[in-house]
């Protein structure tokens, strides 16, 4: 079974090819060193260094193998290209209004991306679905946790054009 595609912004695939660059190019050699070194010392049962090493590695490599998927499964799309700029679609930062008139303000993006306190939500969020394809003016209800809550478009924006070259 293949994964789902991993949409992503071209600012959100940096950040996972910089931390598995990270990972694998700085921490993960520095760490098989210090394993090296601790094995050579003799009794490995009560070595902290070669112990805590080990279980490091395995985090290391866990965490790359997750970080390779969603690479792999990602499908890079530049909100700033999106043709249709009066809908809200994949990289729309939309301000909503609730049945009080209290306004948030959010940015749809990749689920690797999302930052609530930033106010950036993943695309598979229930709001973020309920959002999608949406007009300025349209009441879209979403069924949270709490209950149901009804949310009004008030804006629809997209960033600039932003750059990308794979592998950067």
């Amino acid at each position: 079974m293949t994964d789902p595609p991993n949409y992503i912004t071209p600012a959100g695939y940096a950040v996972l090819s910089a931390e598995y660059r990270q990972l694998l190019g700085e921490e993960r050699p520095k760490l098989v060193d210090v394993i090296s070194w601790a094995a050579g010392n003799g009794d490995r049962s009560e070595n902290g260094d070669y112990i805590y090493g080990r279980k490091r590695l395995r985090e290391i490599d866990r965490r790359l193998g997750f970080l390779a998927r969603r690479m792999k499964a990602a499908k890079v799309i530049d909100p700033a290209q999106q043709p249709d700029r009066a809908r809200i679609w994949f990289g729309a930062t939309v301000t909503i209004a609730d049945d009080d008139d209290v306004e948030r303000v959010l940015t749809l993006v990749g689920d690797d991306e999302t930052d609530a306190a930033a106010g950036k939500i993943g695309w598979n969020a229930p709001i973020a679905r309920a959002l999608r394809g949406a007009a300025v003016g349209d009441l879209r209800r979403v069924l949270l946790p709490a209950g149901e809550r009804a949310y009004e478009v008030v804006a629809i924006t997209y960033p600039a054009t932003e750059r990308f070259i794979p592998g950067d």
